[in-house]
């Protein structure tokens, strides 16, 4: 079934040359709203060295509809993208921290729980010399 399948149905048939038909009946199908959310990383263990790269995965079980994927990062309202991957091509020093992925269906917003990521050999400002 699909969201567009709601509507009236009713059913006719032909008995004994008589045309006879039942009354009409209403059936409305509901969305499923976003479940079983689950997140994933690249590397695997969420400590990533400085520079590299480092990928984030949302993945949803069962919804219905068109579904929107956010990225946020704790404890900012930023928004770090839209797609059901973010991707951070050189990891830095503000990168580490709880990553959470938002999934929309238009009536429901479920939110995955934090994933830690941290950034391994950050520069120190205060330790002297050049990257």
């Amino acid at each position: 079934l699909h969201l567009n399948h709601s509507g009236h149905y009713s059913c006719r048939g032909l008995v004994r040359s008589f045309m006879s038909g039942s009354a009409a009946v209403t059936v409305t199908v509901h969305g499923v709203p976003p479940l079983g959310m689950s997140m994933s990383v690249q590397p695997p263990t969420g400590q990533v060295a400085f520079g590299d790269r480092l990928v984030l995965s949302c993945r949803v079980a069962a919804g219905t509809g068109p579904l929107s994927f956010s990225w946020h990062w704790e404890g900012s309202g930023a928004l770090l993208g839209t797609s059901p991957c973010l991707e951070l091509h050189h990891a830095g020093d503000n990168d580490s921290g709880q990553y959470r992925c938002r999934v929309n269906d238009g009536d429901s917003v479920a939110k995955s729980d934090p994933l830690n990521v941290t950034v391994l050999g950050e520069w120190d400002p205060h330790a002297g010399g050049d990257l």
